[in-house]
Order: C-alpha cells, then structure tokens, then sequence
C-alpha cells in the first residue's frame, strides 16, 4: 500500500501516524524454507540483508508476511547510504552487516501464522496483532511508533527529523484495510526553505526546464548540490532574463567548475543513469528552493522545488556547503 503526498498532516477522528523513517521499503515473507525480501518495486532484497532475513527467520513463524522499511542506525540517525553500499558491497557485505547492522522498522502485518491472509481487516486490529507477533522478538525487528497525538507528531517534526532523520509522518485510517497498489495513505515531508546558486539549467539559458544548483565550500568551490523539478512557465521565463553564459576565463583558469555533461553519479537520476548535458551559466544568481531533508553526500537526494530568483541576495550571501555531520540546510522555515 502506498501513500499520497499532502501539504499539511490531516487531523480528524480514526487517524493515527507513524513517523516516516528514511529507508528501503520492503515486504518480508516468512516461509518454511527460509525468508524473502521484497521491494515495492518486486525487486529481491534478500541476499543484501543477510542480518535481517536471520533475524526475521528467528522469530517470525512461517506463512507471515510483514510490510516495513529497512534502515541503518549511525550515532543515533538514519542512515540511507549505508543501505545503498550494501547493493555494491560484493563479498565485503558480511563485514558490512557486521559493522553497520539493519533494522526493519515494522508498520502492517498482511498475512498472520499458517498464512492467513488479513488484508480486509481494520488497521487496528493487524496492528495489534503485529504488536502480539514481534512480543519478545530481537531488537532488529522494531514495531513503528503510531499516535492520535497532535503533540506526539509536532514533536516528530520538530525533533526527531534532526535528531532521528525521519523523513516526516504518514497518516493512516485506524479503520482501513490494505488495499496494494492503492495511495490510501497520506505521507507530509519535512521540508525545508533555503538558498542555493544557480550553476546551469537543462534546456537552454533562454527556455530553462530545470535548475542545477550548487554552493560554494569553504576553500570557494562552487560544488553541485542537486536539480530542481521542471519550472513553471512563467518560473522559466523569469529565471531566463537574470541568466547569463559563463564569462571568458582569466588565462589558466576554467570557464566554469563543473565538468560536461553533468556526470550520472552526480545528478542521481534513476531512471536514466546517463551522463546529463546541460547548460552552464554565469553563477551570479540565488536561487530561493523548497526542499525535503535527504541531503547526503553533499547533495539533496530528491528534487527540489525552486521557488524564485532572490535578486536582493549576492551569491556570497548563501550558507555555505559545509562538511558532512554538518547542518547543511540554513535553514528559515519548516
């Protein structure tokens, strides 16, 4: 079951929330001849995940299927590149289970004991019978936190987002069943409004799409930091009469920082893990962006939502991109 973004967490009667934890969403199925691992795109995870299949095999009788989210814990946070090296970890896997252990944060049992399919019942009771399954299991296996609390969740949101590294709260209806396939959840980010410098744009200078941010680093480099959703038309034709080509560059000096095309692994695309042309710019303008709290590597995992160019700012006036363990948002708002 999936869920739909909102902009605000709903309130009313017969909703309950769960923190949304930054992680790798996974169905586990619990068999007689051992334990699978699926994504929700049915991609098998079993063989990455060698501590929690052992976990799960320990305590989790056969015929039950458990839906969840994979995680690692570093000094008290999420940490979703940990999860990431274990898909490219080769035989150096078993050293990384060892060292950086998964947890599987549990919210919804689908299949009970012997395989008794529970999907039409109401969320509150699969979750008591997830909380009867998981009763003396080992620490791996974590029941998610849930409340009807307005309190409960401002406290998710103010303090464990930085704290924890959740993502923001899934809201769901104590009363309704699990239906796949279907957004009959809601899920509210935690979001954040900063600043970056404009240092390209896919499309042309004159009819941008998307905006290629970066910040510069203590030593002055301007570094990539992430890409924007596609503008709006009239976003597109504002940003256009503010940009400019790179300046010629002083003799032994580049004309512009970042190389062409952008490479694949800077840009994260997923979809298409190619290298992406782009045209670079003279990087004198702010941009103001909307952006959720994945931020790893440097970069913002997810797209941002660019907001507006802040021609009252100089470029030199944006929170530098700091080192990583560092805030790196600058942040003015929730």
């Amino acid at each position: 079951m999936l869920s739909a973004p909102v902009d605000a967490v709903p309130e009313g009667p017969g909703l309950v929330h769960e923190p949304k934890w930054d992680g790798v969403a996974a169905i586990a199925f619990s068999d007689t001849g051992g334990v699978y691992l699926q994504s929700r795109a049915g991609r098998n995870l079993t063989t990455y995940f060698p501590d929690s299949t052992r976990a799960i095999r320990s305590a989790i009788p056969p015929g039950v299927v458990l839906d969840g989210e994979l995680i690692v814990w570093e000094r008290g946070r999420t940490n979703f590149p940990q999860l990431q090296r274990r898909v490219t970890a080769g035989r150096a896997l078993p050293r990384l289970a060892r060292e950086c252990p998964a947890h599987y944060v549990l919210f919804d049992l689908l299949a009970d004991v012997g395989g008794e399919v529970i999907l039409d019942l109401p969320l509150s009771e699969r979750r008591t019978r997830l909380e009867q399954l998981l009763a003396g299991a080992p620490a791996q296996l974590t029941l998610t936190p849930q409340t009807d609390d307005m309190r409960q969740v401002t406290d998710w949101l103010l303090n464990w987002t930085v704290a924890a590294g959740i993502e923001g709260v899934v809201s769901k209806r104590l009363g309704g069943r699990y239906e796949p396939g279907r957004r009959g959840w809601s899920k509210f980010r935690t979001r954040i409004v900063t600043e970056a410098i404009v240092g390209g744009v896919t499309g042309s200078i004159r009819s941008p799409e998307t905006v290629l941010l970066g910040r510069f680093d203590r030593r002055g480099r301007l570094r990539y930091t992430g890409r924007t959703h596609p503008l709006t038309t009239n976003q597109a034709a504002a940003l256009a009469a503010l940009l400019s080509p790179p300046r010629m560059p002083r003799p032994g000096a580049v004309a512009h920082p970042w190389p062409q095309p952008l490479p694949a692994s800077w840009s994260g695309q997923q979809e298409r893990p190619e290298p992406l042309p782009y045209a670079q710019v003279e990087p004198s303008v702010v941009a103001e962006i909307d952006a959720d709290v994945a931020f790893e590597h440097q970069r913002w995992r997810h797209r941002v939502r660019y907001a507006r160019a802040r021609t009252d700012m100089s470029v030199y006036d944006v929170p530098l991109l700091l080192g990583e363990g560092e805030d790196p948002f600058g942040t003015r708002g929730g």
